[in-house]
């Protein structure tokens, strides 16, 4: 795994489990690394909990004004107003990792909400500083732009020490996590163990839905089944997700990098994220008996 991330220029981090015997590998799985849209798995689990416990009607509609959009995919780039309900939110949050739609539902969970989940789901290293406007908020304060419209419009003549000094990109001051906390977060979901089981089964499939596949998916056989979610941010490029196998057996994997540069492709990392979440999964020594192991490396 460290060589793969070596040989793409970035500094990585990664974690996989088995479902069947919880045997695990990884490598700096305990180092803090910056969530970036990784958060909004978390966000979109406790907006489900709600939903099932009754405490929010998922038909409410909510309004995607221009004080809401930031840019970038989904409703953050329309240029009208958009107007949709809390469900359809959460599938643009998942699917297309919409930062207007996650804020719209950060504000009606609350960020106190999602803090609480992650504390009561024993993600001890996790830590969610804010809403997704919040984040991106820091970094245009931090570069000395007066709000995000002049941080958008900065962003691109940004020197490489000006981006990598925000507080967005520094796993200590922004979002952050471990990639063990997350491979739990995703053992829970998967287990039907972080919230009502049709809370779970509906996160895991609008993960399933998610329109990018071209990290961690890249790595796996297209008879293999992945629900995922990336997470990028200058430097920044990660991808979280349960690997499930034609023979039913079943792995968490946390994918993170961090590289030195700001270009907004880097296909050599894209890549190197799905081949080190491969050998992760390779590289566990299964606790027996756990049939999971069986076939393993000639079907990947």
């Amino acid at each position: 795994m460290d060589e793969i991330f070596r040989k793409a220029g970035v500094r990585g981090w990664v974690h996989a489990r088995c479902f069947g015997c919880d045997a695990e590998t990884g490598s700096g799985a305990d180092e803090p690394v910056v969530l970036s849209s990784v958060v909004k798995v978390l966000l979109v689990l406790e907006f489900a909990r709600q939903v099932t416990a009754g405490q929010l009607d998922p038909t409410d509609r909510v309004r995607a004004t221009a004080a809401d959009r930031l840019g970038g995919v989904g409703t953050a780039g329309c240029l009208d107003d958009v107007e949709y309900s809390l469900r359809d939110a959460a599938w643009f949050t998942l699917t297309l990792s919409d930062n207007t739609a996650a804020d719209l539902l950060f504000d009606r969970v609350g960020v106190e909400n999602v803090r609480s989940l992650a504390r009561e789901l024993g993600l001890t290293a996790t830590r969610v500083v804010g809403s997704l406007r919040d984040i991106l908020q820091s970094m245009a304060e931090d570069i000395g732009a007066r709000d995000l419209h002049e941080f958008a419009a900065r962003f691109p003549g940004s020197s490489v020490d000006e981006i990598f000094g925000t507080r967005a990109v520094d796993p200590l001051r922004t979002t952050a996590s471990t990639a063990r906390d997350m491979t739990r977060l995703l053992l829970l979901i998967g287990q039907d163990r972080a919230g009502a089981p049709e809370a779970c089964r509906w996160v895991r499939d609008l993960m399933r839905e998610q329109v990018y596949g071209h990290r961690l998916p890249s790595a796996f056989p297209s008879d293999t089944g992945i629900w995922s979610k990336t997470g990028t941010l200058p430097g920044i490029r990660n991808e979280i997700g349960v690997v499930e196998y034609p023979d039913g057996s079943r792995y968490a994997v946390a994918v993170f990098t961090a590289s030195e540069n700001l270009h907004g492709r880097q296909p050599e990392v894209d890549r190197a994220i799905g081949l080190a979440g491969r050998a992760a999964i390779e590289g566990i020594a299964h606790c027996l008996p756990c049939t999971a192991f069986q076939g393993r490396r000639s079907a990947v």
